[in-house]
């Protein structure tokens, strides 16, 4: 019984950390087109938002595919957290969906339109890019604060509380927080991708030196916020083992310096990846500070995973399909690092 019970929660923590690496590689990958999405808004030039559309069209598609991941690791291993959160954060999910799906047309129809539709396409793109990094940031914050449950005598506990009780001060700021970060990835991977003379890689960098710092400041105030409000988390990062979150952070803050460097050496992919290394080592530090949460202060993953998880469906998993994913997205971004011009986007792509 003893060892059963090692290898269930053996399993549980390692279903729970391959949740938590699906959810940071989707913010790390697809965080850059969502960001690239939102600059669009600003870029006047029609054939210059084509080409951003056009520069992402053979990766955003495997980008998002860490999301579908996420979902069915959370809807297969953790049921009980699923039903609860997913009611409990119906109406930004249902956004987020209607974000994605938009998106995704847009990208996929725009040269088959007439100017006018390619046009509102353009703007579709780009509104649905915001609202998926908002509503997904407010998610975030949401989950961090929990929800109510019931908890019945028999049976498994439901999600108590309205359709807008995810909206507070901290998930509107972790939404704005959102669209600051990932702004920041869209115009470094603009200037990764298109030449260094067109004009809208210039503008990319121009804005490259204002978001840069407001990113930096909105990380600052989220970790001060979220000290402030949550025990579980100021409990971890200034209890005896402070140094372990310390290191978190400096090596975070070495990513990002190196971004900066980077940035005023127009060493643009190698920014990019810097930026990507600091966002997975900030989501791998919050992972570790929820420990053993999975929606801090309601469901832990013990209490939330199915009886039901088994090695021979991890081992499969694990071993099998997410290697394959990795190389896959590795390949495709190797494919398409070379840089473009705005051409490519005159007459759709």
């Amino acid at each position: 019984m003893d060892m059963l019970n090692s290898s269930q929660h053996f399993l549980i923590i390692a279903w729970w950390l391959a949740f938590g690496v699906s959810v940071i590689l989707y913010i790390a990958l697809d965080g850059a087109d969502l960001g690239a999405g939102i600059f669009s808004l600003f870029v006047r030039d029609h054939d210059e938002r084509g080409a951003i559309m056009a520069a992402m069209a053979g990766t955003w598609d495997a980008n998002e595919t860490w999301l579908i991941v996420a979902g069915g690791i959370m809807f297969g291993t953790f049921p009980f957290v699923y039903g609860s959160a997913f009611i409990y954060l119906m109406v930004p999910m249902a956004l987020v969906l209607w974000g994605i799906m938009s998106r995704a047309v847009a990208l996929e129809f725009r040269h088959l339109a007439s100017p006018f539709w390619q046009k509102f396409s353009d703007g579709i793109f780009g509104v649905a890019s915001l609202a998926v990094t908002f509503f997904g940031g407010m998610s975030v914050g949401a989950i961090l604060q929990g929800f109510g449950l019931d908890h019945p005598a028999q049976g498994v506990p439901h999600y108590i509380g309205g359709a807008f009780n995810f909206v507070s001060p901290f998930s509107i700021w972790t939404g704005v927080a959102s669209c600051i970060a990932m702004t920041l990835a869209g115009v470094l991977f603009v200037r990764a991708r298109f030449e260094k003379s067109e004009p809208i890689r210039q503008d990319a960098a121009r804005w490259t030196a204002v978001i840069f710092w407001l990113a930096i400041a909105a990380v600052v105030i989220t970790w001060v916020w979220s000290a402030v409000l949550f025990d579980w988390a100021r409990e971890k990062w200034f209890g005896p083992h402070f140094w372990i979150w310390g290191l978190f952070g400096l090596l975070a803050l070495f990513c990002i310096e190196q971004v900066r460097r980077d940035t005023l050496k127009d060493k643009d992919f190698a920014a990019v990846l810097w930026f990507n290394a600091a966002a997975v080592i900030l989501g791998f530090g919050m992972l570790i500070t929820m420990f053993p949460y999975i929606v801090p202060g309601t469901w832990t993953i013990w209490d939330g995973a199915s009886p039901q998880v088994s090695m021979i469906t991890f081992t499969m998993t694990m071993g099998g399909f997410v290697p394959v994913m990795l190389m896959y997205n590795w390949y495709q971004i190797w494919v398409f690092r070379g840089r473009i011009s705005k051409l490519v986007g005159h007459e759709g792509h």
